[in-house]
């Protein structure tokens, strides 16, 4: 056998060594490239308060969990100053809101205070009134020194007629229109995916009027959520003492 192989000519022996090695690299080359051709392109999503952890999707639709509409991961990468927010913090949402004196904000710029919140429309004639009675009653049982770290905030269901100017002027009607007092507006989708994060359901049932969930919520200087209540001209004393709690945290 070894007689035979010395007979050949070398070049006839390494021509299919030399194609093999050559196919190989082909194949090696591939691998190598493929994975990074998918991730390039691929665009995942994922829920902007993390429902289901890190899972993503490759397409967007809704979390089947917050029914919130998916964003881009790329969107959620914390930069630097948004290292102190957590997973369950507002200050993660990256819509824009307009204040009753037409100011874009976004949630994360009301961060340090402690947020008392609810979720109204200027038009109702029925649970909106008492909703902000009970807010101003919230307020005037604060200390002097909450009131220095609380902002106390009315965000519009019904953005189309709650326009700033509208808000404004609601504001002024209420007495409402200096500190601590925020109103706040968006897109209708914003919204809808903002009353999804505190648990409001609300539908329109006519042009001019909306049923509506009446909770009062509490955030802390986070922007995380550690206090819901339900209802109407309830006691509110365990509101202020969640309030008190979380601004001494500050």
């Amino acid at each position: 056998m070894l007689k035979a192989l010395k007979r050949i000519p070398k070049n006839k022996i390494m021509k299919p060594y030399l194609y093999i090695f050559f196919i190989l690299s082909i194949i090696l080359i591939s691998c190598k490239e493929t994975p990074l051709e998918i991730s390039k392109n691929d665009t995942n999503y994922q829920c902007p308060m993390h429902c289901e952890g890190d899972k993503v999707y490759t397409e967007i639709k809704n979390c089947p969990v917050c029914e919130m509409k998916l964003v881009e991961v790329k969107k959620q990468i914390k930069t630097a100053s948004d290292a102190e927010f957590s997973d369950l913090s507002i200050y993660n949402l990256p819509s824009t809101w307009t204040t009753q004196e037409g100011k874009d904000i976004q949630l994360k710029d009301l961060k340090g205070d402690v947020l008392v919140m609810v979720m109204i429309y200027t038009s109702c004639k029925a649970a909106c009134p008492r909703l902000v009675a009970d807010m101003r009653h919230i307020e005037e049982r604060l200390s002097e020194n909450s009131k220095n770290h609380v902002k106390m905030i009315f965000v519009s269901i019904d953005p189309e007629v709650d326009t700033p100017e509208r808000l404004k002027e609601f504001a002024k009607e209420n007495l409402m229109d200096e500190e601590p007092w925020l109103f706040l507006r968006s897109t209708k989708e914003n919204t809808r995916e903002f009353a999804a994060v505190l648990a409001v359901n609300y539908k329109e049932i006519s042009p001019t009027d909306f049923s509506h969930s009446n909770i009062i919520s509490v955030f802390n200087h986070k922007g995380e959520l550690i206090f819901q209540q339900e209802g109407l001209n309830v006691n509110s004393n365990n509101i202020i003492k969640h309030v008190n709690e979380a601004v001494d945290e500050i």
